[in-house]
């Protein structure tokens, strides 16, 4: 049954006119589809939108399709991207020239006249039609016509498979600071970067940090008589208008991806952390590091977490060998390679950074570059899925004795307590090692409460995150194995429960009147 609602708004879709968003491709009017050239011929209004100098490139795109007796519409901004001395800004001027836009629209719909809001490209692809469809669409009938994208423009104008099989494709406004578009560039398979003119060069910065911009293209008004396609590193900056693209095609059929392998000489070793397991926890800048690098070397579990590129080497080895794995990355370097040495966590805290170190020590070593890239370590991970019990002194201490005697760790252990500090214990077990953590836990039974805190904390970021917030008292050594990290707190650590859920923190501040934080 229809409501008298719904009768109201079926009486003002019979009287009002219909808003079209109408995509009209790249730049080729040919590339018009056979529906929006019926639409903009049988339209009472034609609107779209221009710059403060009249022009309108969609209009051009649209004329063969006009019959000369409508009613035109010229959207022209106000600003582009010059100051402006708007109360509200850059962004106040749009939105109110947005809303004045949509007015003006919304004025010929209610009149009963059709519009026909033309749109380069498709219309809800970095478009001004979408501005209108957000101020209109719940007023009046709209309906949107797709057009070719300009990145399908471009990529057709190069002529290259831009992504093929499991490639991903990444777009991206060149508007974005540099850093930001270094950390995407960093994670993608195929790009296309819209919005050029005043950005090239910082879309060309943000390629070279990820070493990607000897694959890259440039692609100018494509579809038109106007076209230009070369490569990217022979464009004149001075020369890149707005209506450009840089497009990087996957690596499984990108002819320039070869041209970016390394001259013999040039290599290096940079040493990663992927972060405790979670994709997300890996920072922007190892993955800038990932994306550049033509060798990777680590342990088989770690680099297991990492895809490369068609062209990039893996070289797996097993957990004890970090001397000869560091030589190995040397090696490799030392003939031109860019090697990623891959560590979870942070490599610098009980990983591959310090193994590097002491091999690129050596004199052999001496000319080939070093560098090592911090990633978010297991002890801040733990600490802050419970809260921040790390939130004042505390001390990171490995269990594991393969490289230093007991005796020294216990010696380490009763001193931390003793200065009652914080303890994030690494490696605290192994199918190997199965007896240090429960004489830890003898250790502390011996010195602290048994109500003192204590934090255990398994693949925490990955898949099979188990956590507990236990004490000293009911901790059970049995659960602890090598993925599995400790938080031991200090007399000062508190859990306090609340509706919104358990917080783990130790005070920042010192209590004067004891030997807490």
């Amino acid at each position: 049954m229809t409501t008298p609602r719904n009768e109201e708004s079926a009486a003002k879709e019979a009287r009002y006119g219909k808003l079209w968003g109408v995509g009209l491709g790249p730049g080729d009017s040919e590339l018009v589809t056979v529906k929006a050239a019926r639409i903009i011929a049988a339209a009472d209004v034609i609107a779209y939108h221009s710059a403060r100098h009249g022009n309108s490139i969609a209009r051009g795109v649209a004329e063969p399709y006009l019959r000369g007796d409508q009613i035109e519409e010229r959207l022209m901004y106000p600003i582009t991207v010059e100051a402006t001395d708007h109360p509200g800004g850059y962004r106040g001027a749009l939105n109110d020239f947005y809303a004045e836009s949509a007015e003006t629209l919304a004025a010929h719909l209610r009149a009963g006249r059709d519009v026909c809001l033309l749109a380069e490209g498709d219309p809800l692809f970095f478009s001004s039609y979408m501005h209108m469809h957000k101020r209109l669409a719940d007023d009046f009938d709209a309906e949107i016509i797709p057009g070719v994208t300009s990145v399908s423009g471009a990529s057709s104008a190069l002529g290259i498979p831009l992504v093929e099989g499991e490639e991903i494709l990444t777009v991206v406004p060149g508007t974005l600071p540099v850093d930001e578009l270094t950390a995407v560039f960093a994670g993608a398979d195929a790009i296309a970067v819209l919005k050029l003119g005043r950005t090239f060069s910082t879309v060309c910065t943000a390629l070279e940090r990820v070493g990607r911009l000897d694959e890259a293209w440039y692609v100018e008004r494509a579809s038109t008589p106007a076209q230009r396609v070369l490569p990217l590193t022979d464009v004149d900056p001075s020369e890149v208008p707005y209506f450009s693209m840089v497009v990087v095609p996957g690596r499984r059929n990108n002819p320039r991806f070869e041209a970016s392998v390394p001259e013999p000489g040039t290599g290096e070793v940079v040493v990663v952390g992927l972060g405790p397991g979670a994709p997300t926890q890996t920072t922007p800048q190892v993955r800038a590091e990932l994306a550049s690098a033509t060798d990777f070397v680590g342990y088989r579990t770690y680099l297991a977490r990492v895809t490369p590129r068609p062209g990039q080497r893996m070289h797996a080895s097993d957990n004890r060998v970090e001397a000869e794995r560091a030589e190995f990355a040397l090696d490799l370097a030392s003939r031109g390679a860019r090697v990623a040495v891959v560590s979870s966590g942070d490599p610098g805290v009980f990983a591959m950074a310090a193994a590097v170190a002491e091999v690129a020590a050596q004199p052999r070593w001496a000319d080939v570059p070093v560098r090592v890239v911090p990633g978010v370590t297991a002890a801040t991970a733990v600490a802050a899925v419970t809260g921040a019990p790390l939130g004042h002194d505390f001390a990171v201490i490995s269990l594991s004795d393969r490289l230093k005697p007991w005796e020294l760790i216990e010696a380490r252990i009763r001193h931390a307590v003793q200065a009652d500090l914080v303890i994030a214990v690494y490696n605290p077990g192994s199918q190997s090692r199965t007896w240090q953590v429960p004489r830890l836990h003898d250790l502390l039974r011996e010195m602290v409460p048994d109500d003192r805190v204590l934090i255990v904390g398994r693949d925490v970021g990955g898949p099979e995150q188990t956590l507990s917030v236990t004490t000293v008292g009911a901790f059970d050594p049995s659960i602890v194995d090598m993925r599995t990290m400790l938080i031991i707190g200090s007399s000062a650590t508190t859990v306090a429960e609340r509706s919104g859920g358990r917080l783990v923190f130790t005070p920042r501040h010192h209590t004067p009147d004891g030997d807490g934080a």
